[in-house]
């Protein structure tokens, strides 16, 4: 098992995280009002094409001072040919493409041009140099050289090495970020004597939510130096809108001032980050750094973010295809299970015995299975009286099933309590009779490797950025291996295989088929009448007999506004949710169209009471149902019943009961 899936949320482990995410988000990153100096920026009217706002140090590059450039058409600033070409690009007509190469101030630039903020953006940077071919063949060899990677990890070091290899940076790194948001580094490629932080973690306050964004947005990102002055915007406003423009798009924008005192405590002058963007998130970064300021052509950098985007791709490619090779492994022990499942005579045990077992399919220390007032173990699973204790203390709380922790004593204290030698747990309910299967983990010490002391003495002010990035290693202890979710879904796959099974075998006790109600499985009004009429019998050894009457509420408008296949969907999934709720000696009926009943051994009013608050509570989970998600109550009627009573008798009460319940706004229990 990999052993990063063991890494627990950063904002949980590392001091301050919370709070610096929560600060950094505020920073407006996409609206400095400034530049980095390299180049020249200016803003122009989309109609007129004059120049509007322009960057302060616009002399150094277009020869002339910032008044003298406020005003000036972009035919006047770059000549009428380059102009028509700046257009074509703006308009996406004809074949020109950002960059465009221009003379200005006696200086030939690349000028790059995108709108923003209702304005018309352009910017100049010095041109590379012409080289034959450009950059092509050396991308073009660098693609080659990664398709022929055979693994993620392979790949992963390919493309640090390929990356430092065409970009000429001393130091290269490729990030892959954490579900919870918090990055690794998983690929690095350096120059002799200079420092690796191959494997280090690092929280996601290092690269914030609104950077992300960022990124997200546009592929790649150049620092040239970390102690540039930033050029303000003259004027700073939008004059259309007297508010800061949008620079997102800007490939000069200037960076946050936190960014580049971090870039100085890591020792590096220049950097440059390339996304890596696949169905539309961010799945990761390569970023290089240099020592000494480092800078990379426009049409070089357009190249390396194509080198990227192959990265991505095959990256992805390679993660789906190890994701359905395990799912595949886990499909099989799941069907070899299923079919000792339909050929054996004894369901539960067939999970138990023989290989695989059901901890093949869910790996864990031990497995508990409960049905019908038996309990089932195998492996190192707690004692018969713990486990029992376990599943009554979760089988309380309906809301909270299915469960499923890695951290026990966090998610629920007082179950950890009950099992102190488990760190996870999962609980699934199954069949239609109370039957639970729960695993249960022990700790597993976890270690993580971070850049840098993630504690406050290594920082200057509990928002800065850390002083030193020497590896530091935090430990956490309470927790087990996280559960995988491929496993867990072909585990409730599983169960509901071993309900059919069962039902099956229930079914064939039956003396004909019209005892079942053919949609939800559950028996219906013919077996309930006989069951009722059996209970209050004259002699039963039954004391006292409750009946719950269950209607849905406002189920018509599930059939009118989503469709009866979907209101079908709602009664299959309500008499599950029914079930759930109820006792081991309950039993459950469906009387027909959106009624159920619930029979009540061995229950007088007042508990009769319980089992149907518990049902209520029960719907207030919504159902997600082939991708609808749907809001469902219920209004439930109680009647108690003793010795002689007639069943239509009873019926009737609870169906009255029912209807005070519903006028009364339902959601709710009468009696």
């Amino acid at each position: 098992m990999d052993h990063r899936r063991l890494i627990r949320s950063a904002p949980d482990t590392v001091e301050g995280e919370r709070e610096r995410q929560q600060e950094c988000v505020k920073e407006p990153l996409h609206i400095p009002g400034a530049i980095q100096p390299y180049g020249v920026l200016l803003t122009m009217d989309p109609t007129t094409f004059e120049v509007v706002q322009v960057s302060e140090n616009c002399a150094a590059v277009l020869g002339a001072d910032v008044q003298a450039v406020l005003g000036q058409s972009l035919d006047a600033l770059v000549g009428p040919a380059a102009a028509g070409e700046l257009r074509d690009v703006l308009a996406g007509t004809g074949t020109a493409v950002n960059p465009v190469v221009v003379d200005v101030g006696g200086r030939r630039c690349d000028a790059i041009i995108h709108r923003s903020s209702g304005l018309v953006v352009l910017e100049f940077e010095p041109a590379g140099d012409p080289v034959a071919g450009g950059p092509i063949p050396a991308i073009y060899a660098a693609i080659q050289r990664l398709s022929a990677c055979e693994s993620v990890e392979e790949l992963r070091a390919a493309t640090a090495f390929e990356i430092r290899r065409v970009t000429g940076y001393d130091h290269v790194m490729l990030y892959h970020f954490h579900p919870d948001g918090h990055g690794e580094i998983v690929g690095e490629d350096v120059v002799d004597g200079a420092h690796s932080y191959l494997g280090l973690h690092f929280p996601a306050s290092d690269i914030p939510s609104q950077a992300r964004r960022l990124y997200l947005g546009k592929a790649s990102h150049m620092i040239v130096t970390s102690e540039y002055a930033p050029a303000h915007l003259i004027p700073a406003a939008n004059p259309r809108t007297g508010q800061p423009i949008d620079l997102s798009a800007a490939v000069l924008r200037s960076v946050s001032p936190h960014h580049l005192h971090f870039m100085r405590n890591m020792g590096q002058a220049a950097t440059l980050s390339l996304s890596l963007v696949f169905d539309g998130a961010l799945i990761g970064m390569v970023t290089c750094s240099h020592r000494t300021p480092h800078r990379v052509p426009y049409i070089y950098r357009q190249a390396f973010e194509i080198l990227a985007k192959q990265v991505a791709l095959q990256l992805s490619a390679m993660t789906e295809i190890e994701r359905l090779k395990r799912q595949l492994q886990i499909h099989s022990i799941r069907e070899q299970l299923v079919e000792r499942l339909v050929t054996g005579e004894a369901p539960v045990q067939a999970l138990l015995q023989g290989s695989p077992t059901i901890l093949d399919l869910l790996p864990a220390n031990g497995v508990v299975v409960s049905l019908d007032r038996q309990t089932f173990s195998l492996g190192d699973a707690p004692s018969a009286a713990s486990a029992a204790a376990a599943v009554d203390l979760l089988a309380a709380d309906w809301s909270r099933l299915p469960f499923v922790s890695d951290s026990l004593g966090v998610d629920h204290a007082a179950l950890a309590r009950i099992v102190p030698s488990c760190a996870g747990l999962v609980m699934l309910p199954f069949g239609g009779r109370g039957g639970y299967v729960t695993w249960f983990r022990g700790e597993v010490a976890q270690g993580v490797n971070w850049l840098g002391d993630q504690s406050p003495d290594n920082r200057d002010t509990p928002l800065s950025p850390r002083n030193s990035f020497s590896q530091w290693r935090s430990s956490v202890s309470g927790r087990s291996l996280p559960w995988d979710a491929l496993e867990l879904e072909e585990t409730k796959e599983l169960l509901r295989d071993l309900d059919s099974a069962l039902l099956r075998r229930a079914e064939s006790k039956l003396a004909h088929l019209g005892f079942h109600d053919p949609l939800t499985g559950l028996p219906n009004r013919r077996w309930l009448m006989d069951r009722l009429d059996g209970l209050l019998a004259l002699g039963t050894n039954s004391p006292s007999i409750a009946v719950l009457f269950i209607d849905l509420d406002k189920f018509k408008l599930v059939n009118d506004s989503l469709g009866h296949e979907i209101g079908d969907l709602v009664l299959v999934a309500s008499g599950e949710r029914i079930v759930s709720a109820i006792r081991g000696q309950d039993r459950v009926a469906r009387l027909g169209g959106d009624e159920f009943i619930v029979v009540c051994s061995d229950a007088d009013a007042a508990r009769a009471r319980v089992v149907a608050d518990r049902i209520v509570h029960a719907f207030r989970r919504p159902f997600d149902l082939a991708g609808q998600h749907v809001v469902m109550t219920v209004s439930v009627g109680v009647s108690a019943a003793g010795i002689g009573v007639k069943a239509a008798d009873v019926l009737r009460e609870a169906d009255a009961a029912m209807y005070r319940a519903k006028q009364g706004g339902g959601n709710q229990t009468m009696r």
